[in-house]
């Protein structure tokens, strides 16, 4: 059961991470910065959270609060312009950091006490506290991205109008057992 959930929510953050990605590859780069107003974040903002946010949740978990002293998190919520490889780079440190702990992670593992600002969590309820946090960033993220692209938005998942073709197709095949997110190619090539 163990191994399944890990393998699982792996899935899961890999899955969401690709929706932020293919919401910046439709977004110029002016777009990774526009604010609605000055009380709302920019994608490039939002991106600066979530990669300082696994960074310090995800560093030496076992050996270090999840809210490490060198974190800055008001600052995450500043206004920056890094170029576009510079945020992608950024994007790329924080899940790269949360990834690497989940593959070192044994099933043994999931009871253990660690510790967000002083209060223990096990790395299983760790674990689902980010696999609630990281996938309504990303939800805003696309949000933004539906905004700004307008008619030119290029649908993430199944399109409207097609939802009756797509459960078809789905119903066509025999039951069987598959992770969601295996349809999706969420790996580089």
């Amino acid at each position: 059961m163990n191994n399944d959930y890990l393998e699982s929510v792996k899935k899961q953050f890999a899955y969401y991470k690709m929706l932020g990605e293919k919401t910046f590859e439709q977004l110029t780069d002016e777009q990774l910065y526009w604010q609605y107003n000055n009380e709302s974040n920019s994608v490039a903002m939002i991106v600066n959270h979530l990669a300082g946010n696994m960074l310090s949740r995800w560093t030496e978990i076992f050996a270090s609060d999840g809210e490490k002293a060198w974190r800055n998190r008001e600052a995450e919520f500043e206004v920056f312009h890094p170029d576009r490889q510079a945020l992608l780079d950024l994007w790329n440190s924080g899940w790269n950091c949360l990834m690497q702990t989940l593959d070192s992670l044994k099933a043994d593992d999931l009871d253990r006490i660690i510790y967000i600002r002083n209060m223990g969590h096990t790395v299983t309820e760790a674990i689902n506290r980010q696999l609630a946090h990281y996938p309504y960033h990303v939800g805003q993220i696309v949000f933004l991205g539906k905004m700004m692209c307008n008619e030119n938005w290029k649908s993430l998942s199944i399109p409207k109008g097609q939802s009756e073709n797509y459960n078809a197709e789905k119903f066509q095949k025999e039951k069987h057992r598959e992770h969601f997110t295996d349809e999706f190619n969420t790996k580089k090539e």
